[in-house]
C-alpha cells in the first residue's frame, strides 16, 4: 500500500519539548536549563525555547522585510545574486540536497556577520568567510534585518553556554571558539506545494541534518516543518507562540561523539500561502577544530576525527547548491 506523501504523526505535545532558556539568558539558572537540553539533545535534537526575551516587534519587523525582499522584482533580487561565498540570493532550483529526488521548492537569501573587506578571514578567503551582499535598492533589507539578527546571535549565546555546562563543562567553554562566530542567516521563502510537486516528491527542504552545531529558527504560522522521531515516524512541529526552533546540527553530535542527536527533518508547505522561516546557523568560528576528545572522549572511543568548522560546512554547502557547481 503506498503511503501518502511527506505523511506524518500528531504531534502530541511530548515529542519535542519546550524549553524556557529565560533562566539561562539572565544566568539564574543555567544548570536547569542545561539539564533540559541535555535530555532533548539527546532524546530528540529538536527543542523550542520560550523566554528568550527576543521582542514581538523584532520578529514581525524581520518577517515584513524578509517579504517585501521577496516580492520585489526578480531583476532586485538577482543584483545581489548567491555565489560561492554563500551570500546574496538564491532562485528558485539551486538548492537540492542529497539524495533529493529533485529541487527544494524555495527561494533563499543568505548573510552572515557584518564583516569588512580588508577583514583578516575574508582576506585569507577562509572557507564561509565574507562580506555580506545588500541589495543597493532595498536598503531596508539590511537596516530592517540586523536588529533580530543581533538579538537571535545574543540568544543563542546563552543556548550555546548551557549546552556547555549540560556536557559537564564551565558555560565558557564554547567562548574562545565563538569569539568570532560563523552566525549565517538565511530569509526563506517557500511557495504553497502544489498537486505537481507532489507527484515529483519535491519538498520546500528535502530530508537532510543540518550541517553545524546549532540553529535556531523562526517559522511562521503556515506549519511545514516535519521532524522524523527516534521511532522513524514523521512527526510535525508546528509554530508555537512565543517560541523559536533549535536543533543540533552535525557538528555538535560530532563534537559530542554522538551524543547528541542531529535529527533528520524536512519542510513541505501544504498550506495555501507562502510560507516564510528564518534560520540562524550559530556556528564557532571557521578554524575551530571540532573533535570530541577536547569534551572528554577518549581518543579510542572517538568516533571521529578532527575536522575544521568552516571546511566542514562549506563542503556540504558544495554538495547540496548549485552555485558551487562548475
Amino acid at each position: 500500500m503506498k503511503t501518502d506523501f511527506a505523511a506524518t504523526q500528531p504531534n502530541d505535545g511530548l515529542a519535542i519539548p519546550v524549553i524556557d532558556v529565560s533562566g539561562a539568558i539572565s544566568g539564574d539558572d543555567i544548570q536547569g536549563v542545561a539539564d533540559a537540553i541535555r535530555r532533548a539533545a539527546i532524546d530528540h535534537g529538536f527543542f523550542y525555547i520560550s523566554g528568550h526575551g527576543i521582542d514581538d516587534d523584532l520578529i514581525e519587523q524581520a518577517f515584513a522585510v524578509s517579504k517585501a525582499f521577496f516580492d520585489r522584482p526578480v531583476s532586485d533580487k538577482q543584483s545581489v545574486a548567491v555565489d560561492a561565498t554563500q551570500r546574496g540570493w538564491m532562485a528558485q532550483g539551486m538548492s537540492r540536497l542529497q539524495g533529493a529526488k529533485t529541487y527544494d521548492l524555495k527561494e533563499v537569501f543568505f548573510w552572515g556577520a557584518e564583516v569588512a573587506a580588508d577583514d583578516p578571514d575574508v582576506l585569507a578567503g577562509k572557507p564561509l568567510c565574507a562580506v555580506n551582499r545588500w541589495p543597493d535598492v532595498f536598503p531596508r533589507l539590511k537596516a530592517d534585518l540586523i536588529p533580530y539578527y543581533d538579538a537571535v546571535c545574543f540568544v543563542a549565546r546563552r543556548v550555546i553556554a548551557a549546552i556547555a555546562v549540560s556536557l559537564d563543562q564551565p558555560a565558557e567553554f564554547f567562548e574562545s571558539a565563538y569569539a568570532k562566530p560563523l552566525a549565517r542567516g538565511q530569509l526563506v521563502y517557500y511557495p504553497a506545494s502544489t498537486k505537481t510537486d507532489e507527484a515529483k516528491e519535491r519538498f520546500g527542504v528535502a530530508p537532510h541534518t543540518d550541517f553545524g552545531v546549532l540553529t535556531v529558527l523562526l517559522q511562521d504560522n503556515s506549519g511545514g516543518l516535519q521532524v522524523r522521531a527516534k521511532s522513524g515516524q514523521w512527526i510535525e512541529a508546528p509554530p508555537i507562540p512565543g517560541t523559536l526552533v533549535c536543533n543540533i546540527g552535525d557538528l555538535l553530535a560530532r563534537w559530542t561523539n554522538n551524543r547528541y542527536a542531529s535529527t533528520v527533518h524536512r519542510v513541505i508547505n501544504r498550506s495555501t500561502d507562502a510560507r516564510y522561516s528564518i534560520p540562524v546557523f550559530f556556528d564557532p568560528h571557521t578554524d575551530t577544530v571540532i573533535d570530541p576528545v577536547d569534551i572528554g572522549v577518549s581518543q579510542a572511543e572517538s568516533l571521529f576525527a578532527p575536522v575544521r568548522a568552516g571546511e566542514h560546512i562549506a563542503g556540504r554547502n558544495a554538495d547540496s547548491f548549485s552555485q558551487h557547481k562548475k
